[in-house]
């Protein structure tokens, strides 16, 4: 049995044994005391829903143009009023916010694969296996890596897939980083040399229960992840490098806000705002959990 579902006993003051909670019981009722990150989950929640449910709340098409409402100001017709070619802002905010938050999520998908696999693996293993796997981490740690995002959209094209695979295969270094030192900290423990002893091969004491084991350092580096790949990608829509129109990001809509920003203020408003309140959430919320899921939070 692996250390995270393991059963927790205790005495109450009238000496009755009790079953304590689990560790994902235990760090959900202390994220629930944690106000501001229980505040940006429920953000992140309806940011969620407005993405997923885009194609219904839109008023209008995210690519129709009219040309006799060029830059319109907000109002009753279009919230957030149109842009430099007539086209609604709120729809194209909205399907903006399922474009970023489809990046952030598959890219971090992405890095979360490749990372778990690899520190994994020269966790467990060590020796020359984890020697030789960790210097290329660190020989890729030495790159830059945006260049190299940028060198990958530039050969391969700029097609939005790309971009996601491009924007994780970047990410994991870190990721497989964490994932090898709770390896490392956790295949000695007693259950692991228990389940030597009953002859589990190596792939399953990895999956079974040592990957298991990680999962709160995971989930934390996961949320951190999300809004880094996310600002990356509206950083690369700057420089033209991102979601090609029609189609548009956050990031894509900030930089047509910026170039528009005298004449037409509300391009960027808008848009900026959503994406500050979208990475802030998502920050809180990385906080709440690394509180939440650390051990030397616990009352004793």
């Amino acid at each position: 049995m692996s250390e995270a579902s393991a059963p927790a006993f205790g005495k109450s003051e009238k000496g009755v044994l009790e079953k304590g909670v689990s560790l994902w019981e235990d760090a959900w009722i202390r994220l629930k005391k944690n106000r501001m990150a229980l505040f940006s989950l429920g953000l992140i929640a309806l940011f969620f829903l407005l993405a997923l449910f885009a194609g219904v709340l839109a008023p209008y098409p995210f690519d129709a143009t009219d040309y006799t409402v060029i830059g319109q100001a907000p109002g009753l017709h279009h919230l957030f009023g149109t842009d430099d070619l007539g086209r609604d802002l709120f729809t194209r905010v909205l399907y903006g916010l399922r474009i970023s938050m489809s990046v952030g999520l598959v890219a971090t998908a992405v890095s979360l694969v490749i990372g778990v696999l690899w520190g994994s693996i020269a966790g467990y293993f060590g020796g020359a296996v984890d020697y030789a796997m960790m210097r290329f981490v660190d020989i890729l740690y030495s790159l830059p890596y945006m260049f190299f995002v940028i060198i990958l959209m530039t050969i391969f094209g700029r097609n939005i897939i790309i971009l996601f695979l491009a924007l994780g295969a970047v990410q994991w270094l870190t990721m497989s980083r964490i994932v090898r030192g709770q390896i490392l900290s956790l295949k000695h423990k007693e259950f692991i040399e228990a389940a030597h002893a009953i002859g589990l091969k190596p792939r399953a004491i990895i999956w079974r229960h040592l990957i298991p084991n990680t999962m709160g350092p995971i989930i934390v580096y996961v949320t951190l992840t999300i809004p880094r790949i996310i600002l990356e990608e509206a950083f690369l829509s700057f420089l033209g490098l991102g979601v090609q129109p029609p189609m548009a990001s956050l990031g894509s809509l900030n930089a047509d806000g910026a170039a528009a920003m005298d004449i037409y203020p509300w391009m960027l408003i808008f848009p900026s705002a959503i994406l500050a309140l979208l990475l802030f959430a998502l920050n809180y919320l990385g906080d709440g959990l690394r509180d939440a899921l650390d051990p030397r939070m616990r009352k004793g």
